[in-house]
């Protein structure tokens, strides 16, 4: 009776934690998609009325069409340069041995241990010194320091999964070094490295504390415009726009959870 007595209690407990979590972690999305189909022009919880108006204005909404395509362009940019970055680096710790290793590690996995905002202001002082204005290269410079972690990391994780045998048998047979990679390396790790893609993905697109820094008037991304507009109008198309956002992603994650299976790289 105690052990049955202690196995429903820690079920209970945690059934209530895991509860808690869902609902705080779901709650916020579940409340910004039931209130981008308002059809008030204040936004307020829950909506007395429901309609598609404030999705249909985006179509008109310039301004934010444009912080749009500055966060895609810079959030491609970031991602491709990533992507080389990382399986570079990810493979030359997979080669090194020891204390090389994990300095290497450690070094390019130092931009997610230091706060965002300092590093974003650094950046701004450094960018200065160097004469450089804000611009898209600015902010793409920014957003591949912070972003390159998350394909390094899933990269690694393919590469301790690969057989080294599978290496040396293409070496044995004749094939260099550079056919090796792309004939063997590449399309096994290539479900790790288009996870960390993904992630960084949306970690430059959702960027703030660096963005903050290195954007001007000419190059607002969507985060901070959305910001604004909530600030200072309580625009509801900025709940429009992020509904959109959040169902574009739940899309993404589904594709890329059938093509790479996103979940194993998440764990």
């Amino acid at each position: 009776m105690p052990r049955d007595w202690q196995t429903l209690s820690f079920t209970a407990v945690f059934g209530l934690l895991s509860l808690i979590s869902i609902i705080v972690l779901a709650g916020p999305t579940l409340v910004i998609l039931i209130l981008s189909f308002t059809g008030e022009e204040a936004l307020h919880f829950p909506p007395s009325s429901y309609s598609l108006r404030w999705y249909a204005a985006l179509v008109d909404a310039n301004e934010l069409q444009s912080a749009l395509w500055v966060s895609l362009k810079v959030a491609v940019i970031s991602v491709t340069a990533c992507v080389v970055l990382g399986v570079g680096a990810a493979l030359a710790i997979a080669r090194s041995e020891g204390a090389v290793a994990r300095a290497l590690e450690t070094l390019f996995m130092s931009p997610l241990i230091l706060p965002a905002l300092a590093f974003g202001f650094a950046s701004l002082m450094l960018f200065s010194i160097l004469g450089m204005r804000p611009s898209i290269l600015t902010l793409a410079i920014g957003h591949i320091v912070v972003c390159v972690p998350f394909v390094l990391r899933t990269t690694l994780a393919s590469l301790m999964q690969l057989d080294p045998a599978l290496i040396d048998a293409s070496r044995s047979l004749g094939a260099s070094g550079l056919h090796t990679f792309r004939t063997v390396t590449l399309p096994l790790i290539s479900p790790g490295v288009a996870s960390g893609a993904f992630i960084a993905f949306m970690a430059s697109f959702d960027n703030v504390p660096v963005s903050l820094f290195l954007q001007d008037a000419r190059t607002q991304v969507l985060p901070i415009y959305l910001w604004d507009i909530i600030q200072n109008q309580l625009d509801s198309r900025a709940a429009s726009a992020c509904g959109v956002i959040i169902i574009a992603t739940v899309l993404l994650m589904v594709l890329m959870e059938r093509v790479a299976g996103f979940s194993r790289f998440m764990k």
